[in-house]
């Protein structure tokens, strides 16, 4: 039943109220939780706090991706009534992406045990952006996988609705609905370039893995129509989700001298979230009075 709320949007491609999105959010977190505890009970607690820390990680990673979500949206001039198509296909991208990078991903460190340094190398410099470098604006034109579009097909920029491609005058163009389907699935391969070494750190089992990150991923077009309006609250998240990321980093790389168990580093991760949040709450209560 659950999966109907990622193709509710078929046939009537509205943006969910903030009731709705607030419903399907704990509909996909209490699915995720159960999950979890299915795994604990059939293949033990270690497997299922690998879960519960992976999930946590790919969730705070994915509310830090809707602020580029909104760049995509607002750079394209996508209105609410078509962002759900995006969103829906997007996140059938990302699933089909990450299933297929997290299995290369495993065989990987399998193969060569020196890629795990590597990770561990990507997620330090992947924490450093997300503490120190500004979310920049999105240039569409100087987007490769664009690029490539338009030498493949012209494009309409006139208002086509909720297609993807437009016949006109005789010839298939895309509309800038396409482009901007490119364009989110070109930054979710940038997320992944992020998360995957994230999820690896804490599993390398890849049944873990990629569950953890579906359940993550579908709950997001639920989570972006509840928190898309209030995402600049969450101020400070961005510094807690980067402690994470380089927590996990160092983890991965001192791996040989130093076992972290996942109890602590799911401990780590669920204080430095509620700090973060926490820490926002605060900020945005002191600066309300002065708004």
């Amino acid at each position: 039943m659950l999966f109907l709320d990622l193709f509710a949007t078929s046939h009537r491609h509205h943006a969910l109220s903030t009731g709705r999105a607030l419903l399907w959010s704990l509909l996909w977190i209490g699915a995720a939780l159960a999950f979890g505890a299915g795994i604990w009970i059939f293949r033990g607690a270690g497997k299922g706090l690998e879960f519960l820390t992976g999930y946590l990680i790919e969730k705070s990673l994915s509310v830090d991706n809707l602020f580029v979500f909104i760049l995509i949206f607002a750079t394209f001039k996508l209105g609410p009534d078509r962002q759900p198509l995006v969103l829906k296909w997007g996140i059938i991208g990302a699933i089909v992406m990450r299933v297929i990078l997290i299995i290369f991903g495993v065989a990987l460190m399998r193969a060569f045990h020196w890629i795990i340094y590597l990770f561990g190398a990507i997620l330090l410099f992947a924490a450093y952006k997300m503490a120190f470098q500004e979310e920049q604006d999105i240039e569409v034109e100087k987007n490769l996988v664009v690029r490539m579009a338009r030498r493949l097909f012209p494009v309409h920029t006139g208002d086509c609705g909720e297609s993807f491609f437009h016949r006109h005058e005789g010839r298939l163009h895309a509309t800038s609905l396409f482009l901007a389907l490119l364009v989110v699935e070109s930054s979710d391969l940038v997320f992944a370039v992020d998360s995957i070494p994230a999820v690896l750190a804490v599993t390398p089992d890849p049944f873990i893995a990629v569950t953890s990150n579906i359940f993550a991923i579908l709950g997001l077009r639920a989570l972006y129509f509840l928190l898309a309006n209030v995402v600049e609250m969450f101020r400070y998240l961005k510094y807690g989700v980067g402690l994470i990321l380089f927590f996990v980093g160092i983890k991965m790389l001192l791996s040989d001298l130093i076992h972290i168990s996942i109890v602590w580093s799911l401990a780590f991760i669920c204080l430095t979230l509620t700090i973060s949040i926490i820490a926002s709450a605060f900020q945005n209560k002191t600066r309300s009075p002065s708004a």
